[in-house]
């Protein structure tokens, strides 16, 4: 089989349902498949997904696996020799799938590749892409947001170019890469994941790239709520990346960066909640 489509979800049924009607999962090629692990969600994704997608591989998890965990359970039963690991709130067309394709075919030595993801308003969706997330580059990253308020990156590029790591909300990645690396590392219940998995490809000598000449739509949004987790988990994530790949004084650093990054927050929004009053 030539593709794996590998969707996890949790608690989203309306966008499972938009992404794969975005998909037209009923007219797949003969050679795709479509793998949806659900992680235990209480909308009543899995009965939706049973009803209005019998093609679709389900696999309804008691448990909430988490990203990375979730993904390694779905791709275990894949058969296409690329795995296309997509955001249940992504809207893909077939078009775009089949180029990302091509542009695997072309360079043989790519183990995985991210199309340019656009917001809701066509413009692009920030930190899709970047560099190893050492001391350095964080310092770099973090000043430039909070004290000149913008982005490290241009994150609309104009040609397909060589990264670091690439973002797992839509990434193809070549099955012979992805059985030599292992998969996800379940350590990671949500966020960097994408980056040690594209860390270790390159340790292996694959390559990782950026494709802007093929683009899909990422819806994001979060209830303030799961924002809040977000963070926490991010900062749990980031914590677990430093200890796997990185030394003792980065990861000192790290901590005195992290404490200083969420004093700086908290200055800012209680500067923000006296300016409303």
């Amino acid at each position: 089989m030539r593709l794996s489509i590998i969707i996890v979800t949790w608690n989203v049924r309306e966008q499972v349902r938009d992404c794969l009607l975005s998909l037209d999962v009923a007219h797949l090629p003969d050679d795709w498949e479509v793998i949806l692990l659900d992680n235990a969600s209480q909308d009543e994704t899995a009965a939706m997904v049973r009803a209005d997608f019998p093609s679709v591989h389900l696999i309804a998890s008691e448990e909430n696996l988490g990203f990375g965990a979730g993904n390694n359970r779905a791709a275990a039963h894949a058969r296409g020799d690329y795995l296309l690991f997509l955001n249940p709130d992504t809207l893909v067309n077939q078009g775009a799938i089949h180029a990302l394709l091509d542009f695997m075919d072309a360079h043989p030595r790519i183990g995985a590749c991210s199309p340019q993801l656009l917001l809701p308003d066509g413009s692009p969706q920030p930190y899709t892409f970047g560099k190893d997330p050492e001391p350095r580059y964080l310092l770099r990253r973090g000043w430039q947001r909070l004290v000149h308020g913008r982005a490290l990156h241009n994150w609309d590029l104009d040609f397909p170019q060589q990264m670091s790591w690439v973002s797992g909300a839509a990434m193809l990645v070549r099955r012979e890469a992805w059985e030599e690396v292992g998969g996800f590392d379940e350590g990671f219940f949500m966020y960097f994941e994408d980056n040690d998995l594209c860390l270790r490809m390159r340790e292996q000598g694959w390559e990782i790239w950026y494709n802007p000449d093929v683009s899909i739509i990422h819806l994001g949004g979060q209830s303030a709520q799961h924002m809040a987790f977000s963070g926490r988990t991010y900062q749990q994530s980031l914590s677990y990346f430093y200890r796997k790949h990185y030394g003792r004084i980065p990861r000192a650093i790290l901590r005195i960066g992290l404490a200083f990054y969420n004093r700086i927050q908290k200055l800012s929004i209680v500067k923000l909640q006296i300016q409303s009053k």
